[in-house]
């Protein structure tokens, strides 16, 4: 598993999106971070410079194996930020390993397929590596030159969302974790879907911005010259991570 590590101080945890890579996802705001934590971004199973393994990708894995990465790294407990698939890592990773969650901040996260738009998979079923964000094939191409491993990404990528299961009601509510939610008014993920996750999470907080798919941390597919949102974004999770 691929894994960089910035500044210092509490450990924080990236957890990139679908598709992407540590810089894809985080290249805006990593640095800011890294002023106030020891950030720890990494890249999951298949993606960019982790290497794969002979079985589909599965966001209980994926939790799993940012949990076994923690402990070769000797960090009991971190917090942790995931955005879109990286945000379903991170709640398995608070289902999973709870005693190593300091804190959960899930940035355009969903929980059950009806948190994403009517039609969404009918539109997966049929996407192929061409219907991918450019961006996103770029910055894996930057890190990982060989076009079959990102082919193989996409494919498992695109998998793993087809054969998605709704999870329960029960286990997002037993999260005990301070969670903070962010969500864009015009996102992937229904903001409705996204307040009734936060109603389930006792110790929870919502943030819901004037953006589209994270455009509010400025990532790859959804950039945004010149825009204040992903400074208010790293101001407000600083805070909320800073908070006794």
């Amino acid at each position: 598993m691929y894994y960089e590590i910035h500044g210092t101080g509490a450990p924080l945890v990236l957890l990139p999106g679908g598709g992407s890579t540590i810089g894809a996802t985080f290249s805006k705001i990593l640095p800011m971070l890294a002023k106030d934590f020891k950030v720890i971004a990494v890249e999951l199973q298949a993606h960019g410079r982790t290497s794969d393994r002979n079985s589909p990708e599965s966001f209980e894995q994926d939790a799993d194996d940012v949990a076994a990465l923690l402990h070769t790294l000797n960090i009991s407990k971190a917090s942790f930020f995931g955005f879109s698939n990286g945000g379903n890592a991170a709640l398995q990773i608070a289902i999973r390993h709870p005693e190593i969650v300091n804190k959960l901040i899930l940035a355009s996260t969903f929980y059950k397929r009806e948190g994403l738009p009517q039609g969404f998979f009918d539109g997966m079923k049929q996407a192929t590596i061409k219907d991918m964000p450019q961006p996103l094939k770029t910055a894996f191409l930057q890190v990982n030159p060989d076009s079959n491993q990102l082919q193989t990404m996409f494919e498992k990528d695109k998998e793993r969302m087809l054969q998605f299961k709704d999870w329960r009601d029960e286990d997002i509510g037993s999260i005990k974790a301070p969670t903070l939610l962010i969500n864009g008014d015009h996102d992937v993920v229904q903001t409705n879907h996204v307040v009734a996750m936060s109603k389930l999470i006792a110790n929870s907080s919502l943030m819901v911005l004037p953006a589209i798919h994270g455009s509010y941390m400025g990532v790859a597919e959804s950039p945004v010259p010149q825009s204040k949102l992903p400074d208010i974004t790293v101001e407000v999770i600083v805070e909320f991570l800073n908070k006794p």
